[in-house]
């Protein structure tokens, strides 16, 4: 969120202060965003409720395309807006405006990484708001499990327990793709899946999470796939390995085999 300042020791014209004030309206729509990447008419539908670490790289939309090369119809939708925690979301009410006025099968929530007691707290609390909200639609509610940043790599463990904690109080699927980051490094440690800022993901690091969450979305093994799905831009992937993309979702199957909530996705050609 961005705020227009004018310091009263010296006040711009008026034409001035209205150029000022349509930039900053225009920045403040590019933080925020609400939309669906398809139709929400047919398939399944998964609504996106985060911030800019669900927005890099448009997750949402990647998901789609991995989903579809899975034989899968997956539409999605989105509200993100930068540095919001779902306690913001809450409070500022355009996620849920969209879950009430649209016929979602699953919401997706997702704040930062979570892993200090009172931010395992407040996602705990904002999580049980949300799927009250969500489940008297008739949706299922979703917990993205992010990561924390480049400088706190041991916060991993911490980070897993909290989304993990929010996602078994509301009985909702867990996207474990901080985990599955992880068990990647374990086999090879100079994935690069942080982008430059330590905190964002790298285009391959949320390629690794959409494959996380495809395989718990639609209960399939992430191995089926493609090495290089359909639909996902080839520049995103470039320089990368097909021995690597292999071990990506390698290390997505193996996070996510064992969790015991799993979702349904449609076919593709398939009825509702």
């Amino acid at each position: 969120m961005h705020t227009l300042f004018v310091s009263p020791n010296s006040r711009p014209s008026r034409s001035r202060w209205l150029v000022r004030l349509a930039a900053a309206l225009v920045v403040w729509s590019i933080a925020g965003c609400r939309g669906s990447t398809g139709a929400t008419t047919g398939g399944t539908r998964v609504l996106f409720v985060g911030n800019s670490l669900t927005s890099v790289n448009d997750l949402p939309q990647m998901l789609a395309a991995v989903a579809a090369s899975g034989g899968f119809n997956v539409n999605t939708g989105k509200v993100v807006f930068n540095d919001f925690s779902l306690s913001d979301h809450l409070f500022r009410g355009d996620a849920v405006t969209e879950i009430r006025g649209s016929d979602w099968d699953y919401v997706v929530l997702q704040q930062g990484p979570s892993g200090r007691p009172d931010s395992r707290i407040q996602l705990l609390d904002a999580t049980r708001e949300f799927a009250t909200v969500i489940t008297a639609e008739g949706a299922r509610p979703a917990l993205y499990m992010v990561w924390p940043d480049a400088s706190r790599l041991t916060a991993f463990d911490s980070v897993s327990v909290s989304y993990t904690q929010a996602a078994d109080a509301v009985e909702g699927l867990l996207f474990p793709a901080g985990d599955a980051w992880v068990r990647a490094w374990a086999r090879k440690p100079a994935l690069r899946l942080y982008a430059d800022d330590g905190l964002h993901p790298s285009p391959l690091g949320s390629y690794l999470a959409a494959l996380a969450i495809y395989a718990v979305l639609c209960d399939r093994s992430p191995t089926t796939l493609p090495v290089r799905p359909g639909g996902i831009n080839a520049i995103l992937l470039r320089g990368t390995s097909d021995a690597d993309l292999r071990l990506l979702q390698e290390a997505a199957a193996e996070v996510t085999s064992g969790l015991s909530r799993k979702g349904q996705c449609v076919e593709r050609g398939a009825s509702d």
